[in-house]
């Protein structure tokens, strides 16, 4: 475990008004509002509108020495097993909408998408984008529900259990050499040649509406959490890749709490940590390289623009784990303590707790982020249990890369 203060530039200074916008309040309440409308319209498999429940867990609180602990469970978002399952269906859905608007010349909503002539514009639009899995299965999941074609970019390392799922959703897959920013890179150049829209949840700069638009998805979660908790947490250890889920819940608290925000502390792979290194360097950067990890869906070589932005300002601490300690906290929530309920979830999904344990262990990390019997402390389980075979894929293949 490493844990760094933010002591970035912008350290400290207020959200810009721009993403106070996009990830505030009425940004939550209107993307709520799609999510519900569509569940009227679509597969409710795929979509709807009920949230995730929030979980307290007083007997491991108790036992680190905090005032309370609760875990914002993703695993049964919308059916789909993640958090992501907000993200990138809610961009399609709103690409869609705006394309029909374009084109009929006239305003498109979400109660529009069953008639003829929005699911014929549909019919004609392909979304693609790359993933690891999860955001993968959320815009074929979206492209699902509006009648539009999707095609998916995987690099080897994805799992055939992750990939069927994308399947069912209807996606064609297409499959890439490399590491996760390979099928990155190749999704945005298909795309491009084909006329395809990408949906990425990677904002590079001058690139930056679609990625707001999944990240506006993730304020739903952020919206139930403030209505779940009797008071709003005053920590937050939540989990990053490219960081959009992480952005996105800073923003969303920060818009609508102001100085009661929470401490923010962002927790990645040690073997895939661009944001912590981008912190300690001063400046957003892209790895060279990374290894394997078990947190697969958070191994990413750079930062989007936009999480970053936030988070730069936002963030009180970057840290890192390790593989082990990222298992340690599965199975701490798979086997709780006392008469604590137990929680599926996968090794990225149980990453923000692993960060979590590893800080209340280390005297100055406690000491610095105030963990004590007045903190509350909020962590996402962001996946459930979606890939059962990954610690032993990862031990027959690791190798640096």
């Amino acid at each position: 475990m490493m844990l760094i203060p933010n002591t970035l530039p912008d350290a400290g200074l207020p959200l810009d008004t721009g993403d106070a916008a996009a990830f505030g309040a009425d940004a939550a309440q209107a993307a709520a509002a799609l999510f519900a409308l569509t569940h009227a319209h679509g597969d409710t498999h795929a979509h709807g509108d009920a949230a995730t429940p929030l979980t307290a867990l007083p007997a491991l609180a108790a036992g680190l020495g905090l005032h309370s602990l609760h875990v914002k469970d993703e695993g049964g978002r919308h059916g789909l097993g993640s958090f992501k399952a907000l993200g990138g269906a809610h961009a399609v859905i709103r690409l869609v909408l705006a394309e029909a608007a374009r084109r009929l010349g006239r305003p498109v909503t979400a109660a529009d998408l069953d008639t003829v002539a929005v699911r014929a514009i549909a019919g004609t639009m392909t979304v693609s984008c790359a993933t690891d899995g999860n955001h993968g299965r959320s815009v074929a999941a979206g492209a699902r529900l509006v009648g539009a074609r999707s095609v998916v970019f995987l690099h080897r390392g994805v799992s055939e259990v992750r990939a069927a799922a994308i399947r069912e959703q209807g996606a064609r897959i297409v499959v890439v050499d490399g590491d996760y920013d390979d099928s990155l890179a190749e999704a945005g150049r298909v795309a491009a040649a084909e006329g395809w829209i990408n949906v990425s949840d990677m904002a590079l700069p001058g690139d930056e509406q679609i990625p707001t638009l999944v990240m506006q998805g993730y304020t739903v979660m952020a919206a139930e959490i403030l209505r779940q908790m009797p008071q709003p947490p005053s920590h937050l250890f939540i989990q990053a890749g490219v960081g959009g889920v992480a952005g996105a819940l800073a923003a969303h608290m920060t818009a609508v709490l102001g100085d009661s925000r929470p401490q923010v502390v962002v927790v990645e792979p040690d073997r895939a940590p661009c944001l912590f290194d981008s912190a300690r360097a001063g400046h957003r950067l892209r790895l060279d390289r990374h290894r394997p990890t078990v947190m697969a869906m958070l191994e990413c070589r750079e930062p989007s623009v936009v999480a970053w932005r936030i988070l730069a300002r936002l963030a009180a601490g970057f840290m890192t784990v390790a593989d082990d300690e990222a298992m340690a906290a599965v199975d701490r929530l798979a086997r709780p303590l006392g008469g604590d309920p137990a929680i599926p979830a996968g090794e990225s999904g149980a990453a923000g707790l692993a960060g979590l344990l590893q800080a209340v262990s280390d005297p100055a990390g406690r000491a610095a982020l105030a963990l004590d019997d007045r903190a509350r402390v909020l962590v996402i389980a962001t996946e459930g249990a979606n890939d059962p075979q990954n610690r032993h894929r990862l031990a027959v293949t690791a190798a640096p890369r």
